[in-house]
């Protein structure tokens, strides 16, 4: 009892100190600050404080015609923004009730895996980085940057992309598009293994990220976790696999998992899932479906500009399609896609209106990211960072 009674003392007497760590430190993005109390270089307790960037997109989603929610998603998670793009698209055609041709499933499969490529690229270069290695970051983004030169050519955009249409695909894949991602299949793998060598077996990237910022798989499930950062802890949860959508059940890929639910296990799933995405890709383009990019919906998929321009009945229905006039069904859906973090996912609710009554975003930034005051707990300043980057904490989505 008096051995409790002089712990209890000491530790009231204790001299803790108050340090703000962001939102101008670099590694926080300027974006989200964490409010840590230290005892001397130890992490006692951590208070987020989020919303600095926060922009009220559901609200304003639920204030647009459907057509024009698309650029409100490719904001979330900017570093993979095509698959925020699709998960919405086909949201909307759950709701609609339209199935889209083999070829428009295969289509956005291709670039949704060179999206989860690029977001992982971002996350696991970083990670060497806030560990003191830059090398590696500069041999990947250069190949990132091939990525974004496919997407410009897809559909003339690079980061917030607004890639496809409700029913389909703006247009088709052409030679140019299919030489690119061919160009990259088959450059990317080399740099890759270099990224690889540089990072994996390194001893001081090894003893940096093994043991910090670990989670349980228990805590991960009750915190909400998807994605990278789940499976880092042993628990295989994929949402290609458990619900597949676009065809994904066509294809033959593993779901990486990791053993310790720590910084290097979730670096080591993400590099992981990096050569699945190209085993995937392959497939696709090796399989690439012939017929239509679109479905036959002419009340929701806009028509071609070329008609647009020289028919005035497409100029109407593009007209009433971009400004929300045609029909929408009543009712009461939920569609998820496997995003580059964990589980992106839309919450629809449509009385037949012109705008969604009510649209909410599954974020899994800001669902995993009220664990990271229990991840550093008791470890370093310098480990908090570490953690932080694998998490792969996306600031438009975390807020917005």
């Amino acid at each position: 009892m008096e051995n409790n009674l002089n712990n209890t003392f000491e530790e009231q007497s204790k001299n803790y100190t108050t340090l703000n760590l962001g939102p101008t430190h670099p590694a926080t993005h300027g974006i989200f600050q964490n409010i840590l109390t230290m005892d001397g270089e130890i992490i006692v307790d951590s208070e987020q404080t989020v919303g600095y960037i926060h922009r009220a997109f559901e609200k304003i989603a639920e204030h647009r015609p459907f057509y024009q929610v698309t650029p409100l998603t490719d904001r979330l998670n900017y570093c993979s923004s095509p698959i925020n793009n699709m998960g919405w698209h086909m949201t909307m055609e759950k709701l609609l009730g339209v199935t889209v041709p083999k070829r428009v499933d295969y289509m956005r499969v291709i670039v949704m895996e060179l999206a989860r490529i690029a977001d992982h690229l971002v996350c696991n270069s970083v990670i060497g980085v806030d560990t003191g290695a830059l090398t590696g970051f500069t041999y990947v983004f250069q190949w990132r940057e091939k990525i974004y030169d496919i997407y410009e050519e897809i559909c003339g955009a690079r980061l917030t992309t607004n890639i496809g249409r409700i029913g389909g695909m703006e247009r088709d894949f052409s030679k140019e598009v299919i030489a690119k991602i061919e160009d990259f299949l088959a450059g990317f793998p080399k740099v890759f293994n270099e990224f690889c060598s540089l990072l994996e077996r390194n001893r001081i990237f090894m003893d940096r990220t093994i043991g910090t910022g670990p989670i349980t798989a228990e805590k991960a499930l009750n915190y909400g976790f998807t994605g990278p950062n789940l499976r880092a802890t042993g628990v295989d949860y994929d949402v290609r696999v458990m619900n597949p959508y676009a065809s994904y059940s066509d294809f033959d890929f593993n779901i990486p998992v990791g053993v310790n639910g720590d910084t290097y296990d979730r670096f080591m799933v993400r590099q992981e899932e990096i050569r699945e995405s190209l085993k995937i890709i392959r497939q696709a383009l090796n399989n690439l479906p012939a017929g239509k990019y679109f479905a036959e919906v002419p009340s929701f998929y806009l028509p071609p500009k070329e008609e647009v321009y020289n028919n005035m009945e497409a100029l109407i229905w593009h007209f009433k399609i971009v400004m929300g006039e045609a029909d929408v069904p009543v009712g009461e859906i939920y569609h998820s896609v496997e995003g580059g973090n964990g589980e992106l996912g839309y919450y629809l609710v449509s009385d037949g209106g012109r705008a969604a009554y009510r649209l909410h975003f599954r974020r899994p930034c800001f669902i995993y990211y009220q664990a990271f005051p229990e991840m550093v707990k008791g470890s370093t300043l310098s480990d908090a960072i570490v953690a932080m980057s694998s998490m792969n904490v996306i600031a438009g989505e975390l807020d917005a």
